[in-house]
């Protein structure tokens, strides 16, 4: 019997998506690129323009620093009133728990579109320590499925979510990469035939047509630069497997305190209390951690990536600390919005505290292995932790080591608690408006 009767051809393609099929697919999965990268950059650019009155002009105008204490507990507080007020009032109510819910995920109703738009702005405004990613992500793929269900009633509405979710990510780290790296568990599940890149081609082009639309926009991407290691060495090894070991357990503190936040703030019940609460507590922790402990932390950690000797080992400690509390209390206590870059500001801050400790310990690889223990506790996956690690310090040579200090950190993770409320753990029924869900 011929060899190819009893096994297949490494070369045969029948079970891939047909070309035609690919190609005229890239023209949604384009437009939803553009699309989610316009929907976040118009966020920011609104978001930075009123933090600039909030903590610039509104203060400068009354005499009042915006570092004072009495402000950043002020603003806090206020701010946790009008989320809550929002989400308990308006129409859509602010989408989702983002404490309950992952990227992705089933779309919102259109409806709910200028409630999440509405309470992730708040956040962003008054220095909630949260980024934009869960609801931003949740606004696009609304959009998307509302946009494509328009086109044709034949394309998957979980698949028009992948499209928005991966065209966000892009547009959220400037690179259509960090979407294909934490798609690839995936897409790798669905089922049918065909190769890995067959399977990511359309998700991958939404992302590239993101973080390209964010570039011609003049949004840079997530990348910073760190002196190179250089040729790694058996302590390095052991110095990095310690450090990525410390910070994901502190990460898996703030995992079996959420839900226990979670609980304690819903049983007010309604959410302008809970959220308000929430909102002094964080201006509480701001006052202790100082402004570089708030908002979603990426501007504070290019701020002591680019000025890594300007903070002693207390400071260092202190702000891991405050911003790993102010993650915990912002989604226990409603507001809404993503774990990514606050987890990823903690993580930058107890790698440079451990190079601080112990100033043997290459600078770059402190760093990165601060942050991937972290992330490897907020997304877990493992691709995502290796990227952010290489992207906040720009030094590939630390790639192979990487790879080997990511997998006794992984078997940490992996069976522990994850940084998120699941449904058995919440007792309270009202996520919501003080009622029952089934007397909605």
């Amino acid at each position: 019997m011929p060899a190819s009767s009893t096994a297949q051809d490494p070369g045969d393609t029948s079970g891939a998506p047909p070309i035609r099929q690919q190609l005229l697919l890239s023209v949604p999965a384009i437009v939803i690129g553009v699309v989610s990268a316009l929907v976040l950059w118009a966020l920011d650019r609104a978001s930075e323009w009123l933090q600039d009155q909030v903590w610039g002009t509104l203060p400068a105008a009354m005499g009042i620093s915006p570092d004072s204490g009495w402000w950043i507990f002020s603003v806090l507080t206020i701010t946790g009133a009008a989320v809550g007020f929002a989400v308990w009032a308006i129409p859509g109510h602010g989408g989702p728990d983002s404490a309950t819910t992952e990227l992705g995920g089933p779309p919102a109703p259109l409806a709910a579109v200028p409630s999440m738009l509405l309470v992730v702005l708040i956040g962003l405004v008054g220095g909630v320590s949260l980024g934009p990613e869960n609801p931003i992500i949740a606004v696009n793929s609304a959009l998307a499925v509302a946009l494509l269900a328009r086109w044709s009633k034949r394309i998957p509405e979980m698949f028009v979510v992948m499209l928005a979710s991966s065209a966000t990510i892009g547009a959220l780290f400037g690179t259509p990469v960090a979407a294909a790296l934490l798609l690839t568990g995936v897409v790798g599940a669905i089922r049918g035939r065909g190769s890995l890149w067959d399977k990511l081609y359309l998700p991958v082009a939404a992302a590239a047509a993101g973080a390209l639309t964010m570039h011609v926009l003049g949004e840079p991407s997530l990348a910073f630069s760190l002196p190179p290691m250089g040729a790694p060495t058996l302590p390095d090894l052991g110095w990095g497997v310690l450090i990525a070991a410390a910070s994901a357990v502190l990460g898996l503190l703030a995992a079996v305190l959420l839900p226990v936040l979670h609980r304690a703030f819903h049983a007010l019940r309604n959410p302008f209390l809970f959220t308000a609460l929430g909102g002094a507590v964080l201006g509480l922790l701001g006052v202790i951690g100082g402004p570089m402990t708030l908002f979603k932390g990426l501007n504070q950690t290019g701020e002591l990536l680019t000025n890594p000797d300007d903070y002693g080992a207390g400071a260092l400690a202190l702000m891991t600390g405050i911003k790993l509390l102010a993650l915990v209390v912002a989604t226990g206590s409603g507001f809404r919005g993503g774990r990514v870059f606050p987890i990823v500001f903690a993580g930058t801050a107890f790698g440079l505290f451990a190079h601080a400790v112990v100033p043997d310990v290459p600078l770059s690889l402190a760093v990165a292995c601060g942050v991937m223990g972290m992330v490897l506790v907020a997304v877990r996956d493992g691709w995502m932790a290796l990227f952010l690690g290489i992207a906040l310090t720009g030094d590939l040579g630390l790639l192979p080591l990487l790879c080997v200090i990511v997998l006794p950190t992984w078997l940490i993770v992996s069976r522990a608690p994850a940084l998120e409320v699941h449904e058995d753990q919440v007792r309270t029924k009202d996520l919501v408006l003080g009622k029952p869900r089934g007397k909605r």
